[in-house]
């Protein structure tokens, strides 16, 4: 049995410190299979669509759910930054959790097996991510050196990393970074765009690669939201998976967004993000042709977006994750609104965002 490091927090005490996202359109029959690993956490699911419409959840699991008029109630005037028709609509889970992780999955997602056909508990797997440090100043090659039978490879520094490069957070370059997002995997359906649906229909990922690596500073990569965990405290209000959907003139691009946002934030405030284990059974994949059209004016805009993330510098008066956004907002509208209107609209909803998140999450002086 795989143990833990001794600072490590045991597992079990963090199921009252983690809520499970699931953005829907249907019924979550597919929860009975999650049950023994989800059913002792809180569920908040969003469901998109006709707000008219019941969605039938399986007894004994502790949940609330929110539609398109409860979004509004809320949030007024600032629900326009919600996505709608888009699973980007998740974030707004993000928005009024009180838990210090998040952990965010798809509908059509299933409990996959390892090699070995155990079931894999990626709940687990996700919280051990999040709390073991990353390492994405320099490339361990053994992966995370923080696994048990793994270290830090010949020639991996023992000093301190310059605060100055960390925005005030020096940490050992062998005791790692803040883990703040942990990144995971699928079997069966791969995560692919639809051009590469199209021509490769019948291709699915039977590849379990049993590893988990830092991404590196300065490396963006696409974050898939169906399988994935983070630190709501530290990086939740970047995590805004965009404005598209009904009424955009895009969709399917929310998470890849935020991980593109996000990514560009983590490394100016020093902390890590982590790919790999733990795996899903990704059971179906949407409609390749129907993808195509949503997804058109991506591929096309990300020829542009992807450069200027990569591009982006943000000042060190920036402190805070919020100040971040903020300015990544303001270069978006400036760099990217030339591209077209759309991103100037795009920014606009980072700003709002920002705000709702400060309306719902800033706790009242004298409390």
């Amino acid at each position: 049995m795989e143990q833990q490091p001794s600072s490590v927090k045991p597992i079990a005490m963090l199921k009252d410190e983690l809520d499970i996202v699931i953005p829907t359109v249907r019924d979550l029959d597919f929860l009975e299979m999650w049950r023994p690993f989800f059913e002792q956490y809180h569920l908040i699911i969003v469901q998109d669509g006709d707000p008219s419409k019941t969605i039938k959840v399986p007894e004994g699991f502790d949940y609330e759910m929110y539609n398109r008029n409860d979004i509004n109630r809320i949030l007024g005037d600032k629900a326009s930054c919600i996505s709608f028709q888009d699973s980007g609509c998740r974030c707004f889970g993000f928005l009024v959790s009180k838990k210090k992780y998040i952990y965010t999955i798809d509908d059509d997602c299933f409990v996959a097996k390892d090699p070995s056909g155990k079931e894999i508990n990626a709940v687990e797997q996700h919280i051990k991510n999040l709390i073991s440090p990353s390492t994405p100043h320099y490339f361990n090659t053994l992966y995370d050196p923080f696994r048990d039978g793994a270290d830090f490879t010949r020639g991996n520094p023992f000093g301190m990393h310059d605060a100055e490069f960390t925005h005030g957070n020096p940490f050992s370059m062998r005791e790692g970074a803040k883990t703040v997002v942990s990144h995971g995997l699928w079997l069966n359906f791969p995560d692919y765009d639809a051009p590469t649906q199209i021509v490769k229909p019948l291709e699915r990922n039977n590849r379990y690669v049993d590893a988990v690596m830092t991404i590196p500073k300065g490396t963006l990569f696409s974050m898939c939201g169906m399988n994935l965990a983070f630190d709501r405290e530290l990086i939740g209000p970047a995590m805004y998976f965009g404005l598209m959907g009904d009424g955009q003139p895009i969709t399917g691009y929310d998470d890849m967004w935020a991980g593109w946002c996000m990514k560009v934030i983590c490394d100016h405030m020093g902390w890590g993000v982590k790919t790999g284990l733990p795996y899903i059974d990704h059971k179906k994949a949407s409609n390749r042709f129907e993808n195509l059209k949503k997804k058109f004016n991506g591929i096309f805009w990300q020829e542009q977006a992807v450069p200027f993330f990569q591009s982006v510098t943000l000042p060190k008066e920036c402190t805070t994750v919020q100040q971040c956004y903020l300015e990544l907002s303001k270069l978006v509208k400036k760099k990217l609104g030339t591209v077209d209107p759309y991103f100037i609209k795009l920014a606009d909803g980072m700003v709002t965002w920002t705000e709702a998140w400060e309306e719902l999450n800033t706790t009242p002086k004298g409390n």
